[in-house]
């Protein structure tokens, strides 16, 4: 494919806007850098708190979300319970990546309408994958 081709592909397109709620800036960096090189997925928002993170959600929309349990002030829990309260858990894709991949989390996760919940030191790759399949599945 040339490069023209590759421009064309995902320049008529506006990646899929993504909040990514952690504390870790290792995480952050590693998770913009993997989620930006498809063109379709671009992280546009950060949080490290749960109280920043609710602000940046009444302030900007976002396709997607992932959210670690444990923040630096706050539960990823508070902000689960926020989108899940306010209706967005229906109109945006909702990814729990934690250290903290304990049946309680999940199940409580699953209950608030999370559809994806990842340990951190297992599973890292995957939702990079759950990702890059709801950009292709949101672009058809």
């Amino acid at each position: 494919m040339s490069t023209g081709n590759a421009a064309t592909l995902t320049g008529t397109r506006t990646p899929l806007k993504v909040l990514l709620i952690e504390d870790s800036a290792v995480i952050r960096e590693s998770l913009s850098e993997a989620l930006g090189s498809s063109g379709m997925l671009e992280v546009t928002g950060v949080a490290e708190t749960a109280d920043d993170a609710v602000r940046t959600l009444e302030n900007d929309s976002f396709d997607a979300v992932i959210v670690d349990i444990q923040l630096r002030r706050g539960s990823g829990m508070d902000v689960l319970s926020y989108l899940h309260s306010n209706g967005m858990l229906e109109k945006l894709m909702a990814i729990v990546l934690t250290n903290y991949a304990l049946a309680t989390y999940r199940k409580r996760c699953q209950q608030l309408g999370v559809r994806h919940f990842f340990d951190k030191s297992l599973e890292f790759d995957e939702v990079i994958r759950v990702l890059d399949d709801f950009a292709n599945e949101r672009r058809a």
